[in-house]
């Protein structure tokens, strides 16, 4: 590892408003489902450096981000910004059932459950 400058990995994915708190960054650290320079990183106090490339995947979409500075501090979003290039794949289309537009649902006359009518019907055909 070359050496110089460093930071705690939970609290730079904090500093970089990945996450909303400090302990949600190291569970999801020592969850292992984090890579730094393509290697799996199980503890939240592996040092992060400028250059390196961090894979994980948020929510739908997998991000890969490379550091560009360490911060000193959890600013405003801007500055955050600020801390990273990302470098992610484009995130894929959502279904238009999932995105609110879907069609009403529609039932054909018949189909489904019984009226009363047809129930009181099918009553008489099984018990005479």
């Amino acid at each position: 590892m070359s050496e110089g400058p460093n930071l705690r990995l939970d609290k730079w994915l904090w500093y970089a408003r990945f996450f909303k708190s400090r302990s949600l960054a190291t569970q999801f650290c020592l969850a292992g489902k984090l890579r730094i320079d393509s290697v799996i990183v199980k503890k939240a106090h592996h040092p992060v450096r400028p250059g390196q490339i961090l894979t994980f995947v948020r929510g739908r979409q997998v991000r890969v981000i490379k550091v560009l500075a360490l911060g000193t501090r959890r600013g405003p979003a801007p500055e955050a910004q600020a801390l990273y290039d990302d470098m992610s794949p484009p995130m894929p289309p959502r279904n238009d059932i999932t995105s609110g537009a879907a069609k009403p649902m529609t039932r054909e006359p018949g189909s489904g459950r019984p009226t009363k009518r047809e129930r009181r019907a099918l009553d008489k055909l099984r018990d005479p």
